[in-house]
């Protein structure tokens, strides 16, 4: 049977390929904050309370992750206790508690061991807020990006089903003549601004454009500036939205996040 390469096990040969390529490890660790991964517990989660199974190994002191369940069956042998959560729910447990990760230890060309530091400046990676600032667009452009923002927009914007109906990208110049480019939500879902300006401000960091900047709207597909971005700018579909298999999960309200013990 042939081996199954996971999105995980790309960008980390891509990582290995080219060690010095700083965009390429930032793809890595956007895929390992925005994909599902099971986490090995000591036992089974007892309400909202997760107690990780941790190793004391030479390099210090990891809980292990794998991307899938059948690589974490493989590590332990069999049926073990593991919670499901995306990568960035799991950094943010581990925020400054002195634990690093290990991923698909011994089962996947992933294998690796990311030292707390690095879990840490994940977590505080995807903690960055985008700013609000108020300035009054006068003219829109057709939109000049790199490629990278482009690709990883379109990618945290795949996973952002029901949240709006589209997203436009369109370069724009302000009253006073400022110029940048802006990224205009479509008939976003009550609530759902947050999310959306996180999701573009993510995109931004993790695409490795240095001092980039992206100024993000949120419009009615019917508003005067919608109707004028649209003729030139790029747009972006977002999926329906995706019902929930499991909505008692710990770890898939952000408002109630699992507590480790």
């Amino acid at each position: 049977m042939s081996e199954i390469i996971s999105l995980l096990d790309a960008a980390h040969a891509a990582v290995h390929a080219d060690p010095e390529n700083e965009t390429l490890r930032l793809r890595f660790f956007e895929r390992l904050a925005d994909g599902e991964m099971f986490l090995l517990l000591e036992r089974e989660a007892q309400g909202e309370v997760l107690e990780p199974r941790v190793f004391d190994l030479e390099d210090g002191r990891f809980v292990l992750v794998f991307d899938r369940e059948e690589r974490l069956a493989g590590f332990t042998g069999g049926i073990a206790p593991y919670a499901a959560l995306p990568g960035r729910v799991i950094a943010g447990l581990l925020k400054g508690q002195g634990i690093g990760l290990g991923v698909n230890l011994g089962v996947g060309r992933s294998e690796m061991l990311l030292p707390p530091e690095a879990m840490d400046w994940l977590a505080e990676t995807l903690e960055e807020a985008p700013q609000e600032v108020q300035d009054l667009p006068e003219h829109f452009h057709a939109p000049k990006v790199p490629e990278g923002l482009v690709a990883g927009l379109d990618g945290k914007l795949a996973r952002a089903g029901g949240l709006a109906s589209g997203a436009l990208l369109a370069a724009v110049t302000y009253r006073g003549g400022r110029r940048g480019h802006m990224l205009a939500f479509l008939d976003a879902a009550p609530g759902a601004e947050a999310a959306l300006a996180r999701a573009a401000s993510e995109a931004l960091v993790f695409s490795g454009i240095e001092a980039g900047e992206l100024d993000v709207a949120f419009l009615h597909s019917a508003d005067p500036a919608a109707v004028a971005m649209a003729r030139l700018a790029l747009r972006f579909d977002l999926p329906a939205p995706e019902q929930p298999t499991q909505p008692g999960a710990p770890g898939m309200d952000p408002k109630r996040p699992p507590r480790l013990v």
